[in-house]
C-alpha cells in the first residue's frame, strides 16, 4: 500500500488541525507566549513545522507506504478518531478554557503525528513528533499553568 510522493490525506489532516488554531489566533489576538524558556520554544516550533511538512512530504523516504493493509486501516481510522477528538476538545476549549483541555489539545496533535510516522515507517516524522510532543506540552503548561483551573 503506497501513497506516492505526496500524502494528500496527511496534508488534509494538517489543514483540518490548523483551522481551529487560526480561528483561535484571530479571536485571541493579544495573547502572549508566557513561556520564558527559549530552548523549549525552539523545540516546539522545530517539531511543529517539521511535522507539518513531513505529514505530506515523505522526505527523505520519497514514498509513503504501509507494511500491511491493517496498518493503513489503523492509520485512517486512528487519525480520524484522534482528529475528531481534537476538534471536539477545541470546540469545548473555545467555550471554556481550562488547563486540562489545553493539555489535551497539546497531546492530541502529537499523537496524530506520532501515529502517522510509526505506521508510515517515516522515522524522521517520528523524531519531529517526539520533539513537538515534548516542546508543545511544556510550552502549553507554562502558558496555561496558573491561568485556568
Amino acid at each position: 500500500m503506497k501513497f506516492g510522493w505526496i500524502n494528500a490525506f496527511g496534508a488534509g489532516l494538517v489543514l483540518l488541525m490548523l483551522i481551529p488554531n487560526i480561528v483561535y489566533a484571530l479571536r485571541s489576538r493579544g495573547e502572549q507566549n508566557r513561556c520564558a524558556n527559549a530552548f523549549m520554544n525552539v523545540i516546539e516550533q522545530l517539531g511543529r513545522y517539521g511535522c507539518i511538512v513531513l505529514m505530506w512530504l515523505p522526505f527523505p523516504v520519497w514514498e509513503f507506504g504501509f507494511a500491511r493493509v491493517g496498518a493503513m486501516l489503523l492509520y485512517l481510522l486512528g487519525n480520524g478518531a484522534l482528529l475528531t477528538a481534537y476538534l471536539l476538545v477545541f470546540f469545548f476549549y473555545m467555550k471554556q478554557k481550562s488547563r486540562r483541555r489545553a493539555l489535551i489539545l497539546a497531546v492530541l496533535p502529537a499523537c496524530i503525528f506520532l501515529l502517522s510516522g510509526l505506521l508510515l515507517r517515516h522515522w524522521l516524522l517520528v523524531g519531529f513528533a517526539a520533539l513537538f510532543a515534548v516542546g508543545h506540552c511544556y510550552v502549553t503548561l507554562q502558558n496555561r499553568g496558573d491561568a485556568y483551573e
